[in-house]
């Protein structure tokens, strides 16, 4: 069958509904369309009780990224995509912070993330950053790929006081350990060994190598002028 050389386009899809990873791939040259995967991640740790922390963000990850390509296929059933069709280059993410063995995710409530932050205070946890990218051509996934990137965080001696007072700003309650690195928790970061992407949500290092993977070259997703 004769072709025209076309090279197809990719078009980005991040499975998140955060704003932090949003921005971090704004600021990188990408463009993606947001689609939330709503998965229940809480059904999902269930299935994973006494996995590795490693494989249990990894997972969690994979789901979002299948649940968001059940959806875009879902929205093309009934079409024709063509002998060109674009290609779609779905990115999820999942962060979990491992502290003396045990995982944590969001906390949600206020008394939650009081005691989370007097937990680690002074000490250093590791911020586990599952990612999976999957690439969908028409109805079907052509490629797929999966990895965790690791970064190890100094925490703060922090006082009770400055513990409620952020605590109290509502900034900790919807985001992965309690703590942002480009907010106002940066205040109570004493240092980072590893990815500063992926302690805000995505780390580009390790979504690069995925792409590597599934033998796309970052660059060309860079939108013009980038």
């Amino acid at each position: 069958m004769a072709t025209t050389g076309r090279t197809p386009r990719h078009e980005v899809i991040l499975g998140s509904a955060s704003p932090a990873r949003l921005s971090v791939l704004r600021r990188s040259g990408l463009d993606p369309r947001v689609v939330v995967s709503d998965v229940d991640e809480d059904s999902v740790l269930e299935g994973l009780l006494g996995a590795p922390p490693e494989d249990v963000v990894a997972r969690l990850a994979m789901a979002k990224a299948d649940a968001v390509v059940a959806r875009l296929v879902a929205e093309r059933s009934g079409t024709d995509p063509g002998p060109h069709a674009d290609r779609t280059v779905v990115i999820a993410c999942d962060s979990m912070l491992l502290f003396r063995g045990a995982l944590t995710g969001k906390p949600h409530t206020p008394e939650v993330a009081i005691a989370q932050w007097k937990r680690v205070r002074g000490h250093s946890a590791q911020l586990l950053t599952g990612h999976h990218v999957s690439v969908l051509a028409g109805l079907d996934v052509v490629a797929s790929a999966n990895d965790t990137c690791t970064t190890t965080i100094e925490f703060a001696d922090a006082t009770d006081a400055e513990i409620e007072s952020y605590v109290a700003t509502g900034e900790p309650l919807e985001v992965a350990g309690g703590f942002t690195l480009d907010g106002l928790g940066a205040w109570f970061v004493d240092g980072i060994d590893g990815d500063p992407s992926s302690v805000i949500g995505i780390g580009l290092p390790t979504v690069r190598r995925l792409l590597t993977r599934v033998g796309i070259a970052v660059a060309d997703l860079w939108q013009p002028g980038s």
